[in-house]
C-alpha cells in the first residue's frame, strides 16, 4: 500500500495553474467583501431611520437573499450576454462603451463582483442592522451630554461595540467568496480563457471532470488552511482594533 497524500500536497505547491485560482479567490472575495461591507454598513444605517416607503424598500432590498445563486448567475447572463443582453445594447447605444464579458477579462472580473455585490448585500445590511437595533442606547445618551459629535460617535461607541457581528459578516462573506462556484460558472465558466477560474471552479473541474480525487482533496483541504489563516488574521486585526477604542 502506498501513501500518495503527501505527492498530492507537494505537487500544489508548485501548481501555478492552481496558485493563481487560489490568488484570483482572494482578490475576488477582498473585492467583493469590501463594496458589501461599505454598502450595507451604509444602508443599515439609512434603515434604522425613519423616511417614506421603507418597509418596501426593505423588502425589495432582501429579495435577492432568496434567489439560488445558479439562477442569479443564469439570470445575469441572459442581461449581459454580448448580442443578446439588455445590458451590452444600452450601454452601446446610449454611452457608446462596448461591454463584452466574454473577450475582456477586466470586464468579466468585475461582471461577477458585481453580481456578488447584488446578491449578498442585503445579508450584509440585514446583519448589521440587527446588531445595531441590539445596541444599548446609554453610551449614546452619555455621549451626546458630553458633546460629541456624530462622527466621533460612530468611531467611538457604535464600531467598537459592532465587533462581534462585523466579524460574523466579515468571516461568513469571506468564506462563502473563496468556495464560491455556482454563480461564476453559470455565469462566466471560468472565462473568457481561465481569467475567473477561481480556486472552487478548478477544484470542480479537477475532480468531476479530470477524476483527479486525491489531488483535488488536496487542493480543498489547502483552501480550507488559506481560508483559516485569513480569517485568523482578520480576527487578530479587528481585535486589536477594539482594544485600541476601548483604551481610548
Amino acid at each position: 500500500m502506498t501513501y500518495i497524500a503527501g505527492d498530492n500536497f507537494r505537487k500544489l505547491v508548485f501548481d501555478d495553474e492552481f496558485l493563481l485560482c487560489v490568488w484570483r479567490s482572494i482578490k475576488y472575495a477582498f473585492t467583493t467583501l469590501f463594496f458589501e461591507f461599505v454598502l450595507g454598513f451604509l444602508l443599515a444605517l439609512s434603515l434604522r431611520k425613519s423616511f417614506p416607503f421603507r418597509p418596501f424598500f426593505r423588502i425589495i432590498h432582501t429579495l435577492p437573499l432568496v434567489v439560488a445563486p445558479i439562477v442569479v448567475g443564469a439570470i445575469f447572463k441572459l442581461f449581459t450576454v454580448s448580442g443578446f443582453g439588455p445590458l451590452p445594447h444600452f450601454l452601446k447605444e446610449w454611452f457608446g462603451y462596448k461591454f463584452n464579458y466574454g473577450r475582456d477579462a477586466e470586464q468579466a472580473f468585475w461582471l461577477i463582483v458585481g453580481v456578488d455585490i447584488w446578491h449578498w448585500t442585503p445579508f450584509v445590511t440585514l446583519t448589521l442592522l440587527a446588531g445595531l437595533s441590539a445596541l444599548p442606547k446609554d453610551p449614546y445618551e452619555s455621549a451626546k451630554i458630553d458633546g460629541a459629535n456624530p462622527i466621533q460617535i460612530f468611531f467611538h461607541i457604535t464600531l467598537p461595540m459592532m465587533v462581534p457581528v462585523l466579524l460574523v459578516v466579515v468571516f461568513i462573506r469571506l468564506m462563502d467568496s473563496l468556495k464560491a462556484v455556482d454563480e461564476i460558472w453559470m455565469l462566466t465558466s471560468g472565462g473568457p480563457g481561465v481569467e475567473t477560474r477561481l480556486a472552487g471552479i478548478h477544484i470542480w473541474r479537477s475532480v468531476f471532470e479530470s477524476r483527479f480525487y486525491g489531488y483535488g482533496s488536496a487542493m480543498s483541504i489547502f483552501l480550507l488552511y488559506i481560508t483559516i489563516v485569513i480569517c485568523w488574521f482578520l480576527y487578530v486585526i479587528m481585535t486589536s482594533k477594539q482594544n485600541q477604542f476601548h483604551d481610548k
